[in-house]
């Protein structure tokens, strides 16, 4: 499982390197003012449905079902599932597409108000979500494809898919003058980016299990089976995108720059999540699906308890860092061109607030993936949806004061309200164990991330003074002066509290 763990979060950090890139040239090309807010809604529409309708509650339903199909009744029962699943699939992704087409500008109306009162900026808004929004069918069909993939343990592909996007992105913007302005240059760029991850994973599902065909619509058993999984777990996916749509709403009646603010801080919130958390849920789900299918409960339970703490090694280091030092993250990341030091300044506070929830953001995949895996998708809605309802309530509560500070801080406490619910009834059903070991790991977790979070705000202070005279790369510099110091830090705490023999027994198991 490590390894596929590695070959995972190695492509999503691959990708996460270029996706810093991509905003780079972003921040440097559209700044933060009414153009990037346009484009950044045009951009977060199609990805809040593929996040309820593709990566989240399908994947959820559909990595169990193919991985239980797989294995009791073998490769060709499989292969008429998937292409049953796929016809459903197209079908519904060409629907939600023509009318998203046909009523964009009442959609628009609703999900960013804020843009009413500005006619040139919704009307932008609107022809750029025209453009990204296809993009939703094909990422649809690459997670369908992913999922198939995951289950013959081929994660590769799947993982370096979203390199296209940032590459893309990046191609389009060197050509913007082409176009007719920087964000119409962009939103060609997610379109595009959706044709080549769909050519990538349709070529490697091809070379190995045969791509899905479209076939006669059956409800049988198994496609029963995989609506019931699938109808709570869009409940679950869509909770927590109505939390971001609320951020979306919102954000568009706060001043200009809000929306820029929120996405950049949430660019680098991704960042761990996508390189730590969702690369072992990727890989933890069909560990689990697999065993149990086998009826070795407790392998599966093991797998759990290797995966959080992998999630927590790893994703101590970034909470540390987020909550101590973000304006310096921020001001060396993306200050430059049309991104000013104020533009980072607020980006950086937004980044504070995403931190305070970091662990809860990495966990919830793995913690999740036991009820998933047991193709039980309904628990963890009640848990998803009272997280989104404390998350909604904050973010009116605070928007006023903080406004996307706010917003922030509100998506974190509901985060925490989702985590400690689902890990409370895993434990009430006897699917996870919290011993004594456990709450002592934990407790040397929480001590190593306050030492290193000493650390690096002195280490901070230090690198202002000594690289005060430069007048360029000063925040470059230290940055990594943080990173170098940072890393030194926590492994001599990570060794004096756990011990080398620990981590070669989580590496070995």
């Amino acid at each position: 499982m490590l390894g596929r763990i590695f070959t995972v979060g190695g492509y999503t950090l691959l990708s996460r390197l270029t996706g810093f890139a991509r905003d780079i040239m972003l921040a440097a090309i559209l700044g933060a003012g009414p153009v990037a807010d346009a484009f950044f809604v045009a951009l977060r529409l199609p990805n809040h449905f593929r996040a309820i309708f593709a990566e989240g509650a399908f994947n959820a339903a559909w990595v169990p079902a193919y991985a239980h199909v797989h294995g009791a009744r073998g490769e060709a029962a499989a292969r008429l599932f998937a292409d049953r699943i796929f016809t459903l699939l197209f079908a519904s992704q060409l629907v939600l597409l023509a009318l998203a087409w046909l009523f964009m500008p009442q959609a628009m109306s609703i999900l960013a108000p804020g843009f009413t009162e500005d006619a040139a900026q919704r009307h932008l808004a609107i022809e750029l979500t025209r453009i990204t929004f296809p993009y939703l069918l094909l990422i649809t069909l690459v997670t369908l494809y992913g999922g198939m993939l995951n289950v013959m343990h081929r994660f590769a592909s799947a993982a370096a898919a979203p390199i296209f996007l940032n590459l893309a992105m990046m191609m389009t913007l060197a050509l913007a003058a082409w176009f007719p302005g920087a964000g119409h240059a962009a939103a060609w760029g997610v379109l595009i980016s959706g044709f080549l991850q769909y050519v990538l994973l349709a070529g490697d599902l091809a070379r190995h299990g045969g791509l899905p065909r479209f076939a006669p619509l059956r409800l049988d058993e198994d496609v029963r089976g995989f609506f019931r999984a699938l109808g709570p777990a869009t409940l679950g996916s869509m909770g927590t995108q109505v939390a971001l749509f609320a951020d979306t709403i919102i954000a568009t009646f706060l001043p200009a720059g809000a929306l820029s603010a929120l996405y950049y801080a949430d660019r680098l919130n991704q960042l761990p999540i996508g390189v730590i958390g969702i690369a072992i849920g990727t890989v933890l789900l069909p560990e689990m699906s697999r065993r149990l299918t086998a009826h070795d409960h407790d392998g599966a339970m093991k797998a759990q308890r290797r995966a959080f703490d992998f999630t927590l090694l790893f994703s101590v280091p970034f909470v540390a860092a987020f909550l101590t030092v973000p304006d310096v993250i921020m001001r060396a990341m993306f200050a430059r061109g049309a991104f000013s030091k104020a533009d980072a300044a607020a980006a950086g506070a937004t980044l504070a607030a995403y931190a305070i929830g970091l662990v809860p953001f990495v966990m919830i995949r793995s913690a999740v993936a036991t009820f998933y895996a047991r193709k039980d998708t309904a628990t963890p809605v009640r848990a998803a949806l009272t997280g989104v309802a404390v998350n909604v309530a904050l973010k009116f509560a605070l928007m006023g004061t903080l406004a996307q500070i706010g917003l922030a801080l509100a998506t974190a406490v509901g985060a925490w309200t989702n985590l400690l619910l689902v890990l409370g009834f895993a434990v009430r059903r006897g699917y996870l164990h919290l011993d004594r070991a456990q709450v002592q790991s934990l407790a040397k977790f929480l001590l190593s991330g306050v030492v290193l979070a000493g650390a690096l705000w002195l280490t901070a202070r230090f690198g202002a003074a000594w690289f005060a005279a430069m007048q360029v790369l000063r925040d470059e510099m230290t940055l990594a002066l943080l990173a170098v110091a940072g890393t030194f830090v926590y492994l001599v705490c990570i060794l004096a509290l756990f011990g080398r023999g620990w981590l070669l027994s989580l590496v070995r198991n």
